[in-house]
Formats: structure tokens, C-alpha cells, sequence
């Protein structure tokens, strides 16, 4: 519509003066605040913290990079047609990690949504706009799936419909295949957890035809996992891009075979009428996720981790020496695998609860998360952290240690 007409059609809705008023300001309309200088956070009383905890989501992710939030208001001044930008930037992120095509998601969930509706629907318009009712469509209906890797992030496949069926051995993985078999789904922060290895997990597929996805949202670094499951043979990989890589929080990378991203994309933005349609993903965040991504596979990652090692020490060597504490340095094999501070304690010598130290260190100023583990133990976590702040999370660590003995 053109513009006149928008503005003629709001003498037909109810309050039209005050919407007509918002969009054509009068010279009397004092204008809005600007978010330059202020500091929101305070304003709104939301508190922030140092981060010793790592990438959880619902402690937002991680940092954007200055050049990531560069490319985000650079990108905000002018406009573009959305399906030529993911196609430009599926193409370079398709080049970096191994894969024959590659797309922007709202997050590794919704990379995960997408991909399953590709692979139900193919380029089918009429299945796409089926999805999730999949009685009566023609489409397969089930996906399989080890019982070590079903802990809740397999929804994101059961929005699409299917139903989830549950393996345990390669055995019990050829007996479940049938005619409704869409997909094997593999989480790799579990592998430890099943009995079929990643190798054997896509021999299953090749041999019977079925495509395999599997699951990476916190499993880089390291960072040739960007490119070793394609390399592998896995049809689909699905990561968070708020995670190592610094990107915009709400972002993710869908990556495999050209046919099945083509499929996936006709269940996103700009397209209507698909479960997708809520997964939008801007321009800013599209490209802000390609230079994360750019930046991060160029890192000197030997550098980083020494960076990260030294910070975890300044922590370690302020707590080691108190009576009762023992530390431990460790790295996960699985999921945010960087150097992870231990501390344990005697209960007797040093007289505080893991949840009264977490509440200490939160409630304290600046505030500080760490993660809680079972009783007398918690870890932390510097990779995160903006430079200087594991010499605070030293000094209030032992502080709040030392008045516990």
C-alpha cells in the first residue's frame, strides 16, 4: 500500500487521531530520550554481573565483540532484500566450515525446527504449509533418537510433528527404522551418554538413506567442530552463534546439504504461512552472526587459551593457599570445553554452603554468577570474562572464603 493509502485507512479503525497523531508527530511532540550515554541497566533496575559462569542462555549468552556490534549499526542504515542477504552469507559461511550451504537461524533451537521441516517437506509449498499436522500429508512422521540424548532439546524436532522414537543399541536402531523414518537425530554434548558412536550414527543413515542431524550448540571451541561433522558425513549441523563464537545472542547457523537448507528455508522469514514465520532473524543479526563467525575461525586460539588459563590461575592461586580449600583445574571433554577452576571444601574448616557463597557473590558489589554444583563445590569459568575481572572474582572469592573459616 502506498503511503496516502495507509494513512486514509486509519479514519476506519477505532482511535484513528491518536495513530495518525504517532505517525505524522506534531511540532509540539516532545521528542523520545536517546539511548546514547544512558545506562539502561540502572535506569531499568536490572542488575548485571561479572560473568564466571559461562554461556548460558538465561544468563544471555556471552559478549559481542566491538567489530560484531559495529556491523550490527552499520547494518541498521540502509535496507536490502532479506533472501539475497542469507543467500551471500549462506554461500561465505558454507565456505568457512566444510558445508555445501548454510543459513542464519534464530538459534540452534530454531536451526534444529528448521532443519527437520526440511527434510519432512522438501520443496513441497503445499507440505510446508502443513507442518506440524503431518496425518494425512504424505510426510514421515518419526525421528530416532538414543536414550542418552533425549533430554529436552529434542522439541525442537517435535514442534515440526514427529514423534520421537527412543534407541539404545545399533540393534535397536535398525529394528525402529521403517517407511516413517525421517531422520536420526544425534546431541553431541551427550555422545558419552550413548552406546552408537558418531561414525557409526551416520553409517545407520547412509546404509538406509535417511539424513542425520546432529546437535553442537555449545560444542565450540574447539573450533574445527565447525567442520568436523560435515567432514564426518552428518547432513545437518546445527550451533548457537551467542555462544565462543560472540555473536548476537538470538542467533544461530543452520549447515549441511544445499537440497535440505533450500528445504528448510521455505519455513522461514520472509515466507508466511509456516511454523518458521516466528524464527526471524534481521539483517543486523545475519551479517553481525557472519563476522562472528569470520573473526572466530581466524583467531589465534592457542593465544586465547593460555589468556584463559592465566586468568583461571589468578583465581586458583587466590583461593589455594586457605585452610580446607582445595582446587582443581579441568576441561570438560563435552560442551564449553575451556580451562574450568574446581573448588571444594571441608565443611568443618570452612563454614559456608555452596548456595550461601553463590548468594554472597551475587548479592555483592559488582556482582558475580558461578556455578553451584552439589554440596561444598562450585566452578568457574574465565572465558567469558572482560579482561581484569577474574583479579576481582580472585580478590571477592577469598574474601567471602576467609570469612567462612
Amino acid at each position: 500500500m502506498k503511503r496516502r493509502d495507509i494513512l486514509k485507512s486509519l479514519s476506519f479503525l477505532p482511535f484513528a487521531g491518536g495513530i495518525a497523531a504517532a505517525i505524522i508527530p506534531t511540532k509540539s511532540a516532545k521528542a523520545a530520550p536517546s539511548g546514547s550515554g544512558r545506562d539502561l541497566f540502572k535506569e531499568l533496575g536490572v542488575r548485571t554481573f561479572i560473568n564466571a559462569a559461562g554461556t548460558y542462555t538465561f544468563m544471555t549468552g556471552s559478549l559481542m565483540h566491538d567489530y560484531v556490534v559495529d556491523t550490527i549499526q552499520a547494518a541498521s542504515k540502509d535496507f536490502c532484500l532479506l533472501d539475497e542477504l542469507q543467500d551471500k552469507v549462506g554461500e561465505k559461511i558454507a565456505a568457512l566450515v566444510h558445508a555445501e550451504s548454510a543459513v542464519v537461524t534464530a538459534g540452534c533451537f530454531s536451526a534444529m525446527t528448521l532443519g527437520m521441516a526440511g527434510v519432512l517437506t522438501g520443496m513441497d509449498q503445499k507440505k510446508v504449509e502443513m507442518l506440524p499436522n503431518l496425518e494425512g500429508s504424505g510426510m514421515k512422521s518419526e525421528v530416532i533418537i538414543q536414550k542418552g540424548h533425549s533430554i529436552g532439546y529434542s522439541h525442537a524436532l517435535i514442534n515440526t510433528g514427529v514423534k520421537v522414537v527412543i534407541v539404545e543399541t545399533i540393534d535397536d536402531v535398525e529394528k525402529a527404522i521403517s517407511d516413517k523414518t525421517a531422520m536420526l537425530w544425534f546431541l553431541n554434548v551427550q555422545s558419552d551418554k550413548g552406546n552408537i558412536t558418531h561414525e557409526q550414527w551416520v553409517a545407520l543413515g547412509k546404509k538406509h538413506n535417511i539424513p542425520t542431524m546432529i546437535d553442537i550448540a555449545a560444542d565450540v571451541p574447539p573450533v574445527e567442530n565447525l567442520w568436523k561433522f560435515h567432514d564426518m558425513g552428518f547432513d545437518l549441523v546445527c550451533v548457537s552463534g551467542g555462544k565462543a563464537m560472540r555473536g548476537p545472542q538470538s542467533t544461530g547457523l543452520l549447515m549441511g546439504k544445499k537440497d535440505l537448507i533450500a528445504a528448510a528455508r521455505l519455513s522461514m522469514p520472509p515466507r508466511g504461512s509456516t511454523i518458521g514465520r516466528g524464527m526471524k532473524v534481521n539483517k543486523e543479526e545475519i551479517l553481525g552472526m557472519y563476522v562472528a563467525l569470520e573473526h572466530f575461525i581466524n583467531y589465534d586460539h592457542d593465544k586465547e587459551w593460555k589468556e584463559w588459563e592465566a586468568r583461571i590461575a589468578k583465581i586458583q592461586n587466590a583461593v589455594k593457599p586457605i585452610n580446607g580449600i582445595t582446587t582443581e583445574v579441568k576441561v570438560p571433554p563435552l560442551g564449553n570445553v575451556t580451562p574450568t577452576l574446581h573448588v571444594t571444601w571441608d565443611n568443618t574448616k570452612v563454614k559456608v554452603t555452596t548456595k550461601e557463597l553463590q548468594e554472597k557473590l551475587r548479592n555483592g558489589n559488582p556482582s558475580i554468577e558461578i556455578v553451584g554444583n552439589e554440596d561444598n563445590h562450585i566452578s568457574i569459568t574465565a572465558w567469558v570474562m572482560k579482561p581484569g575481572e577474574e583479579k576481582i572474582v580472585a580478590a571477592r572469592l577469598k574474601d567471602e572464603l576467609l570469612k567462612a573459616v
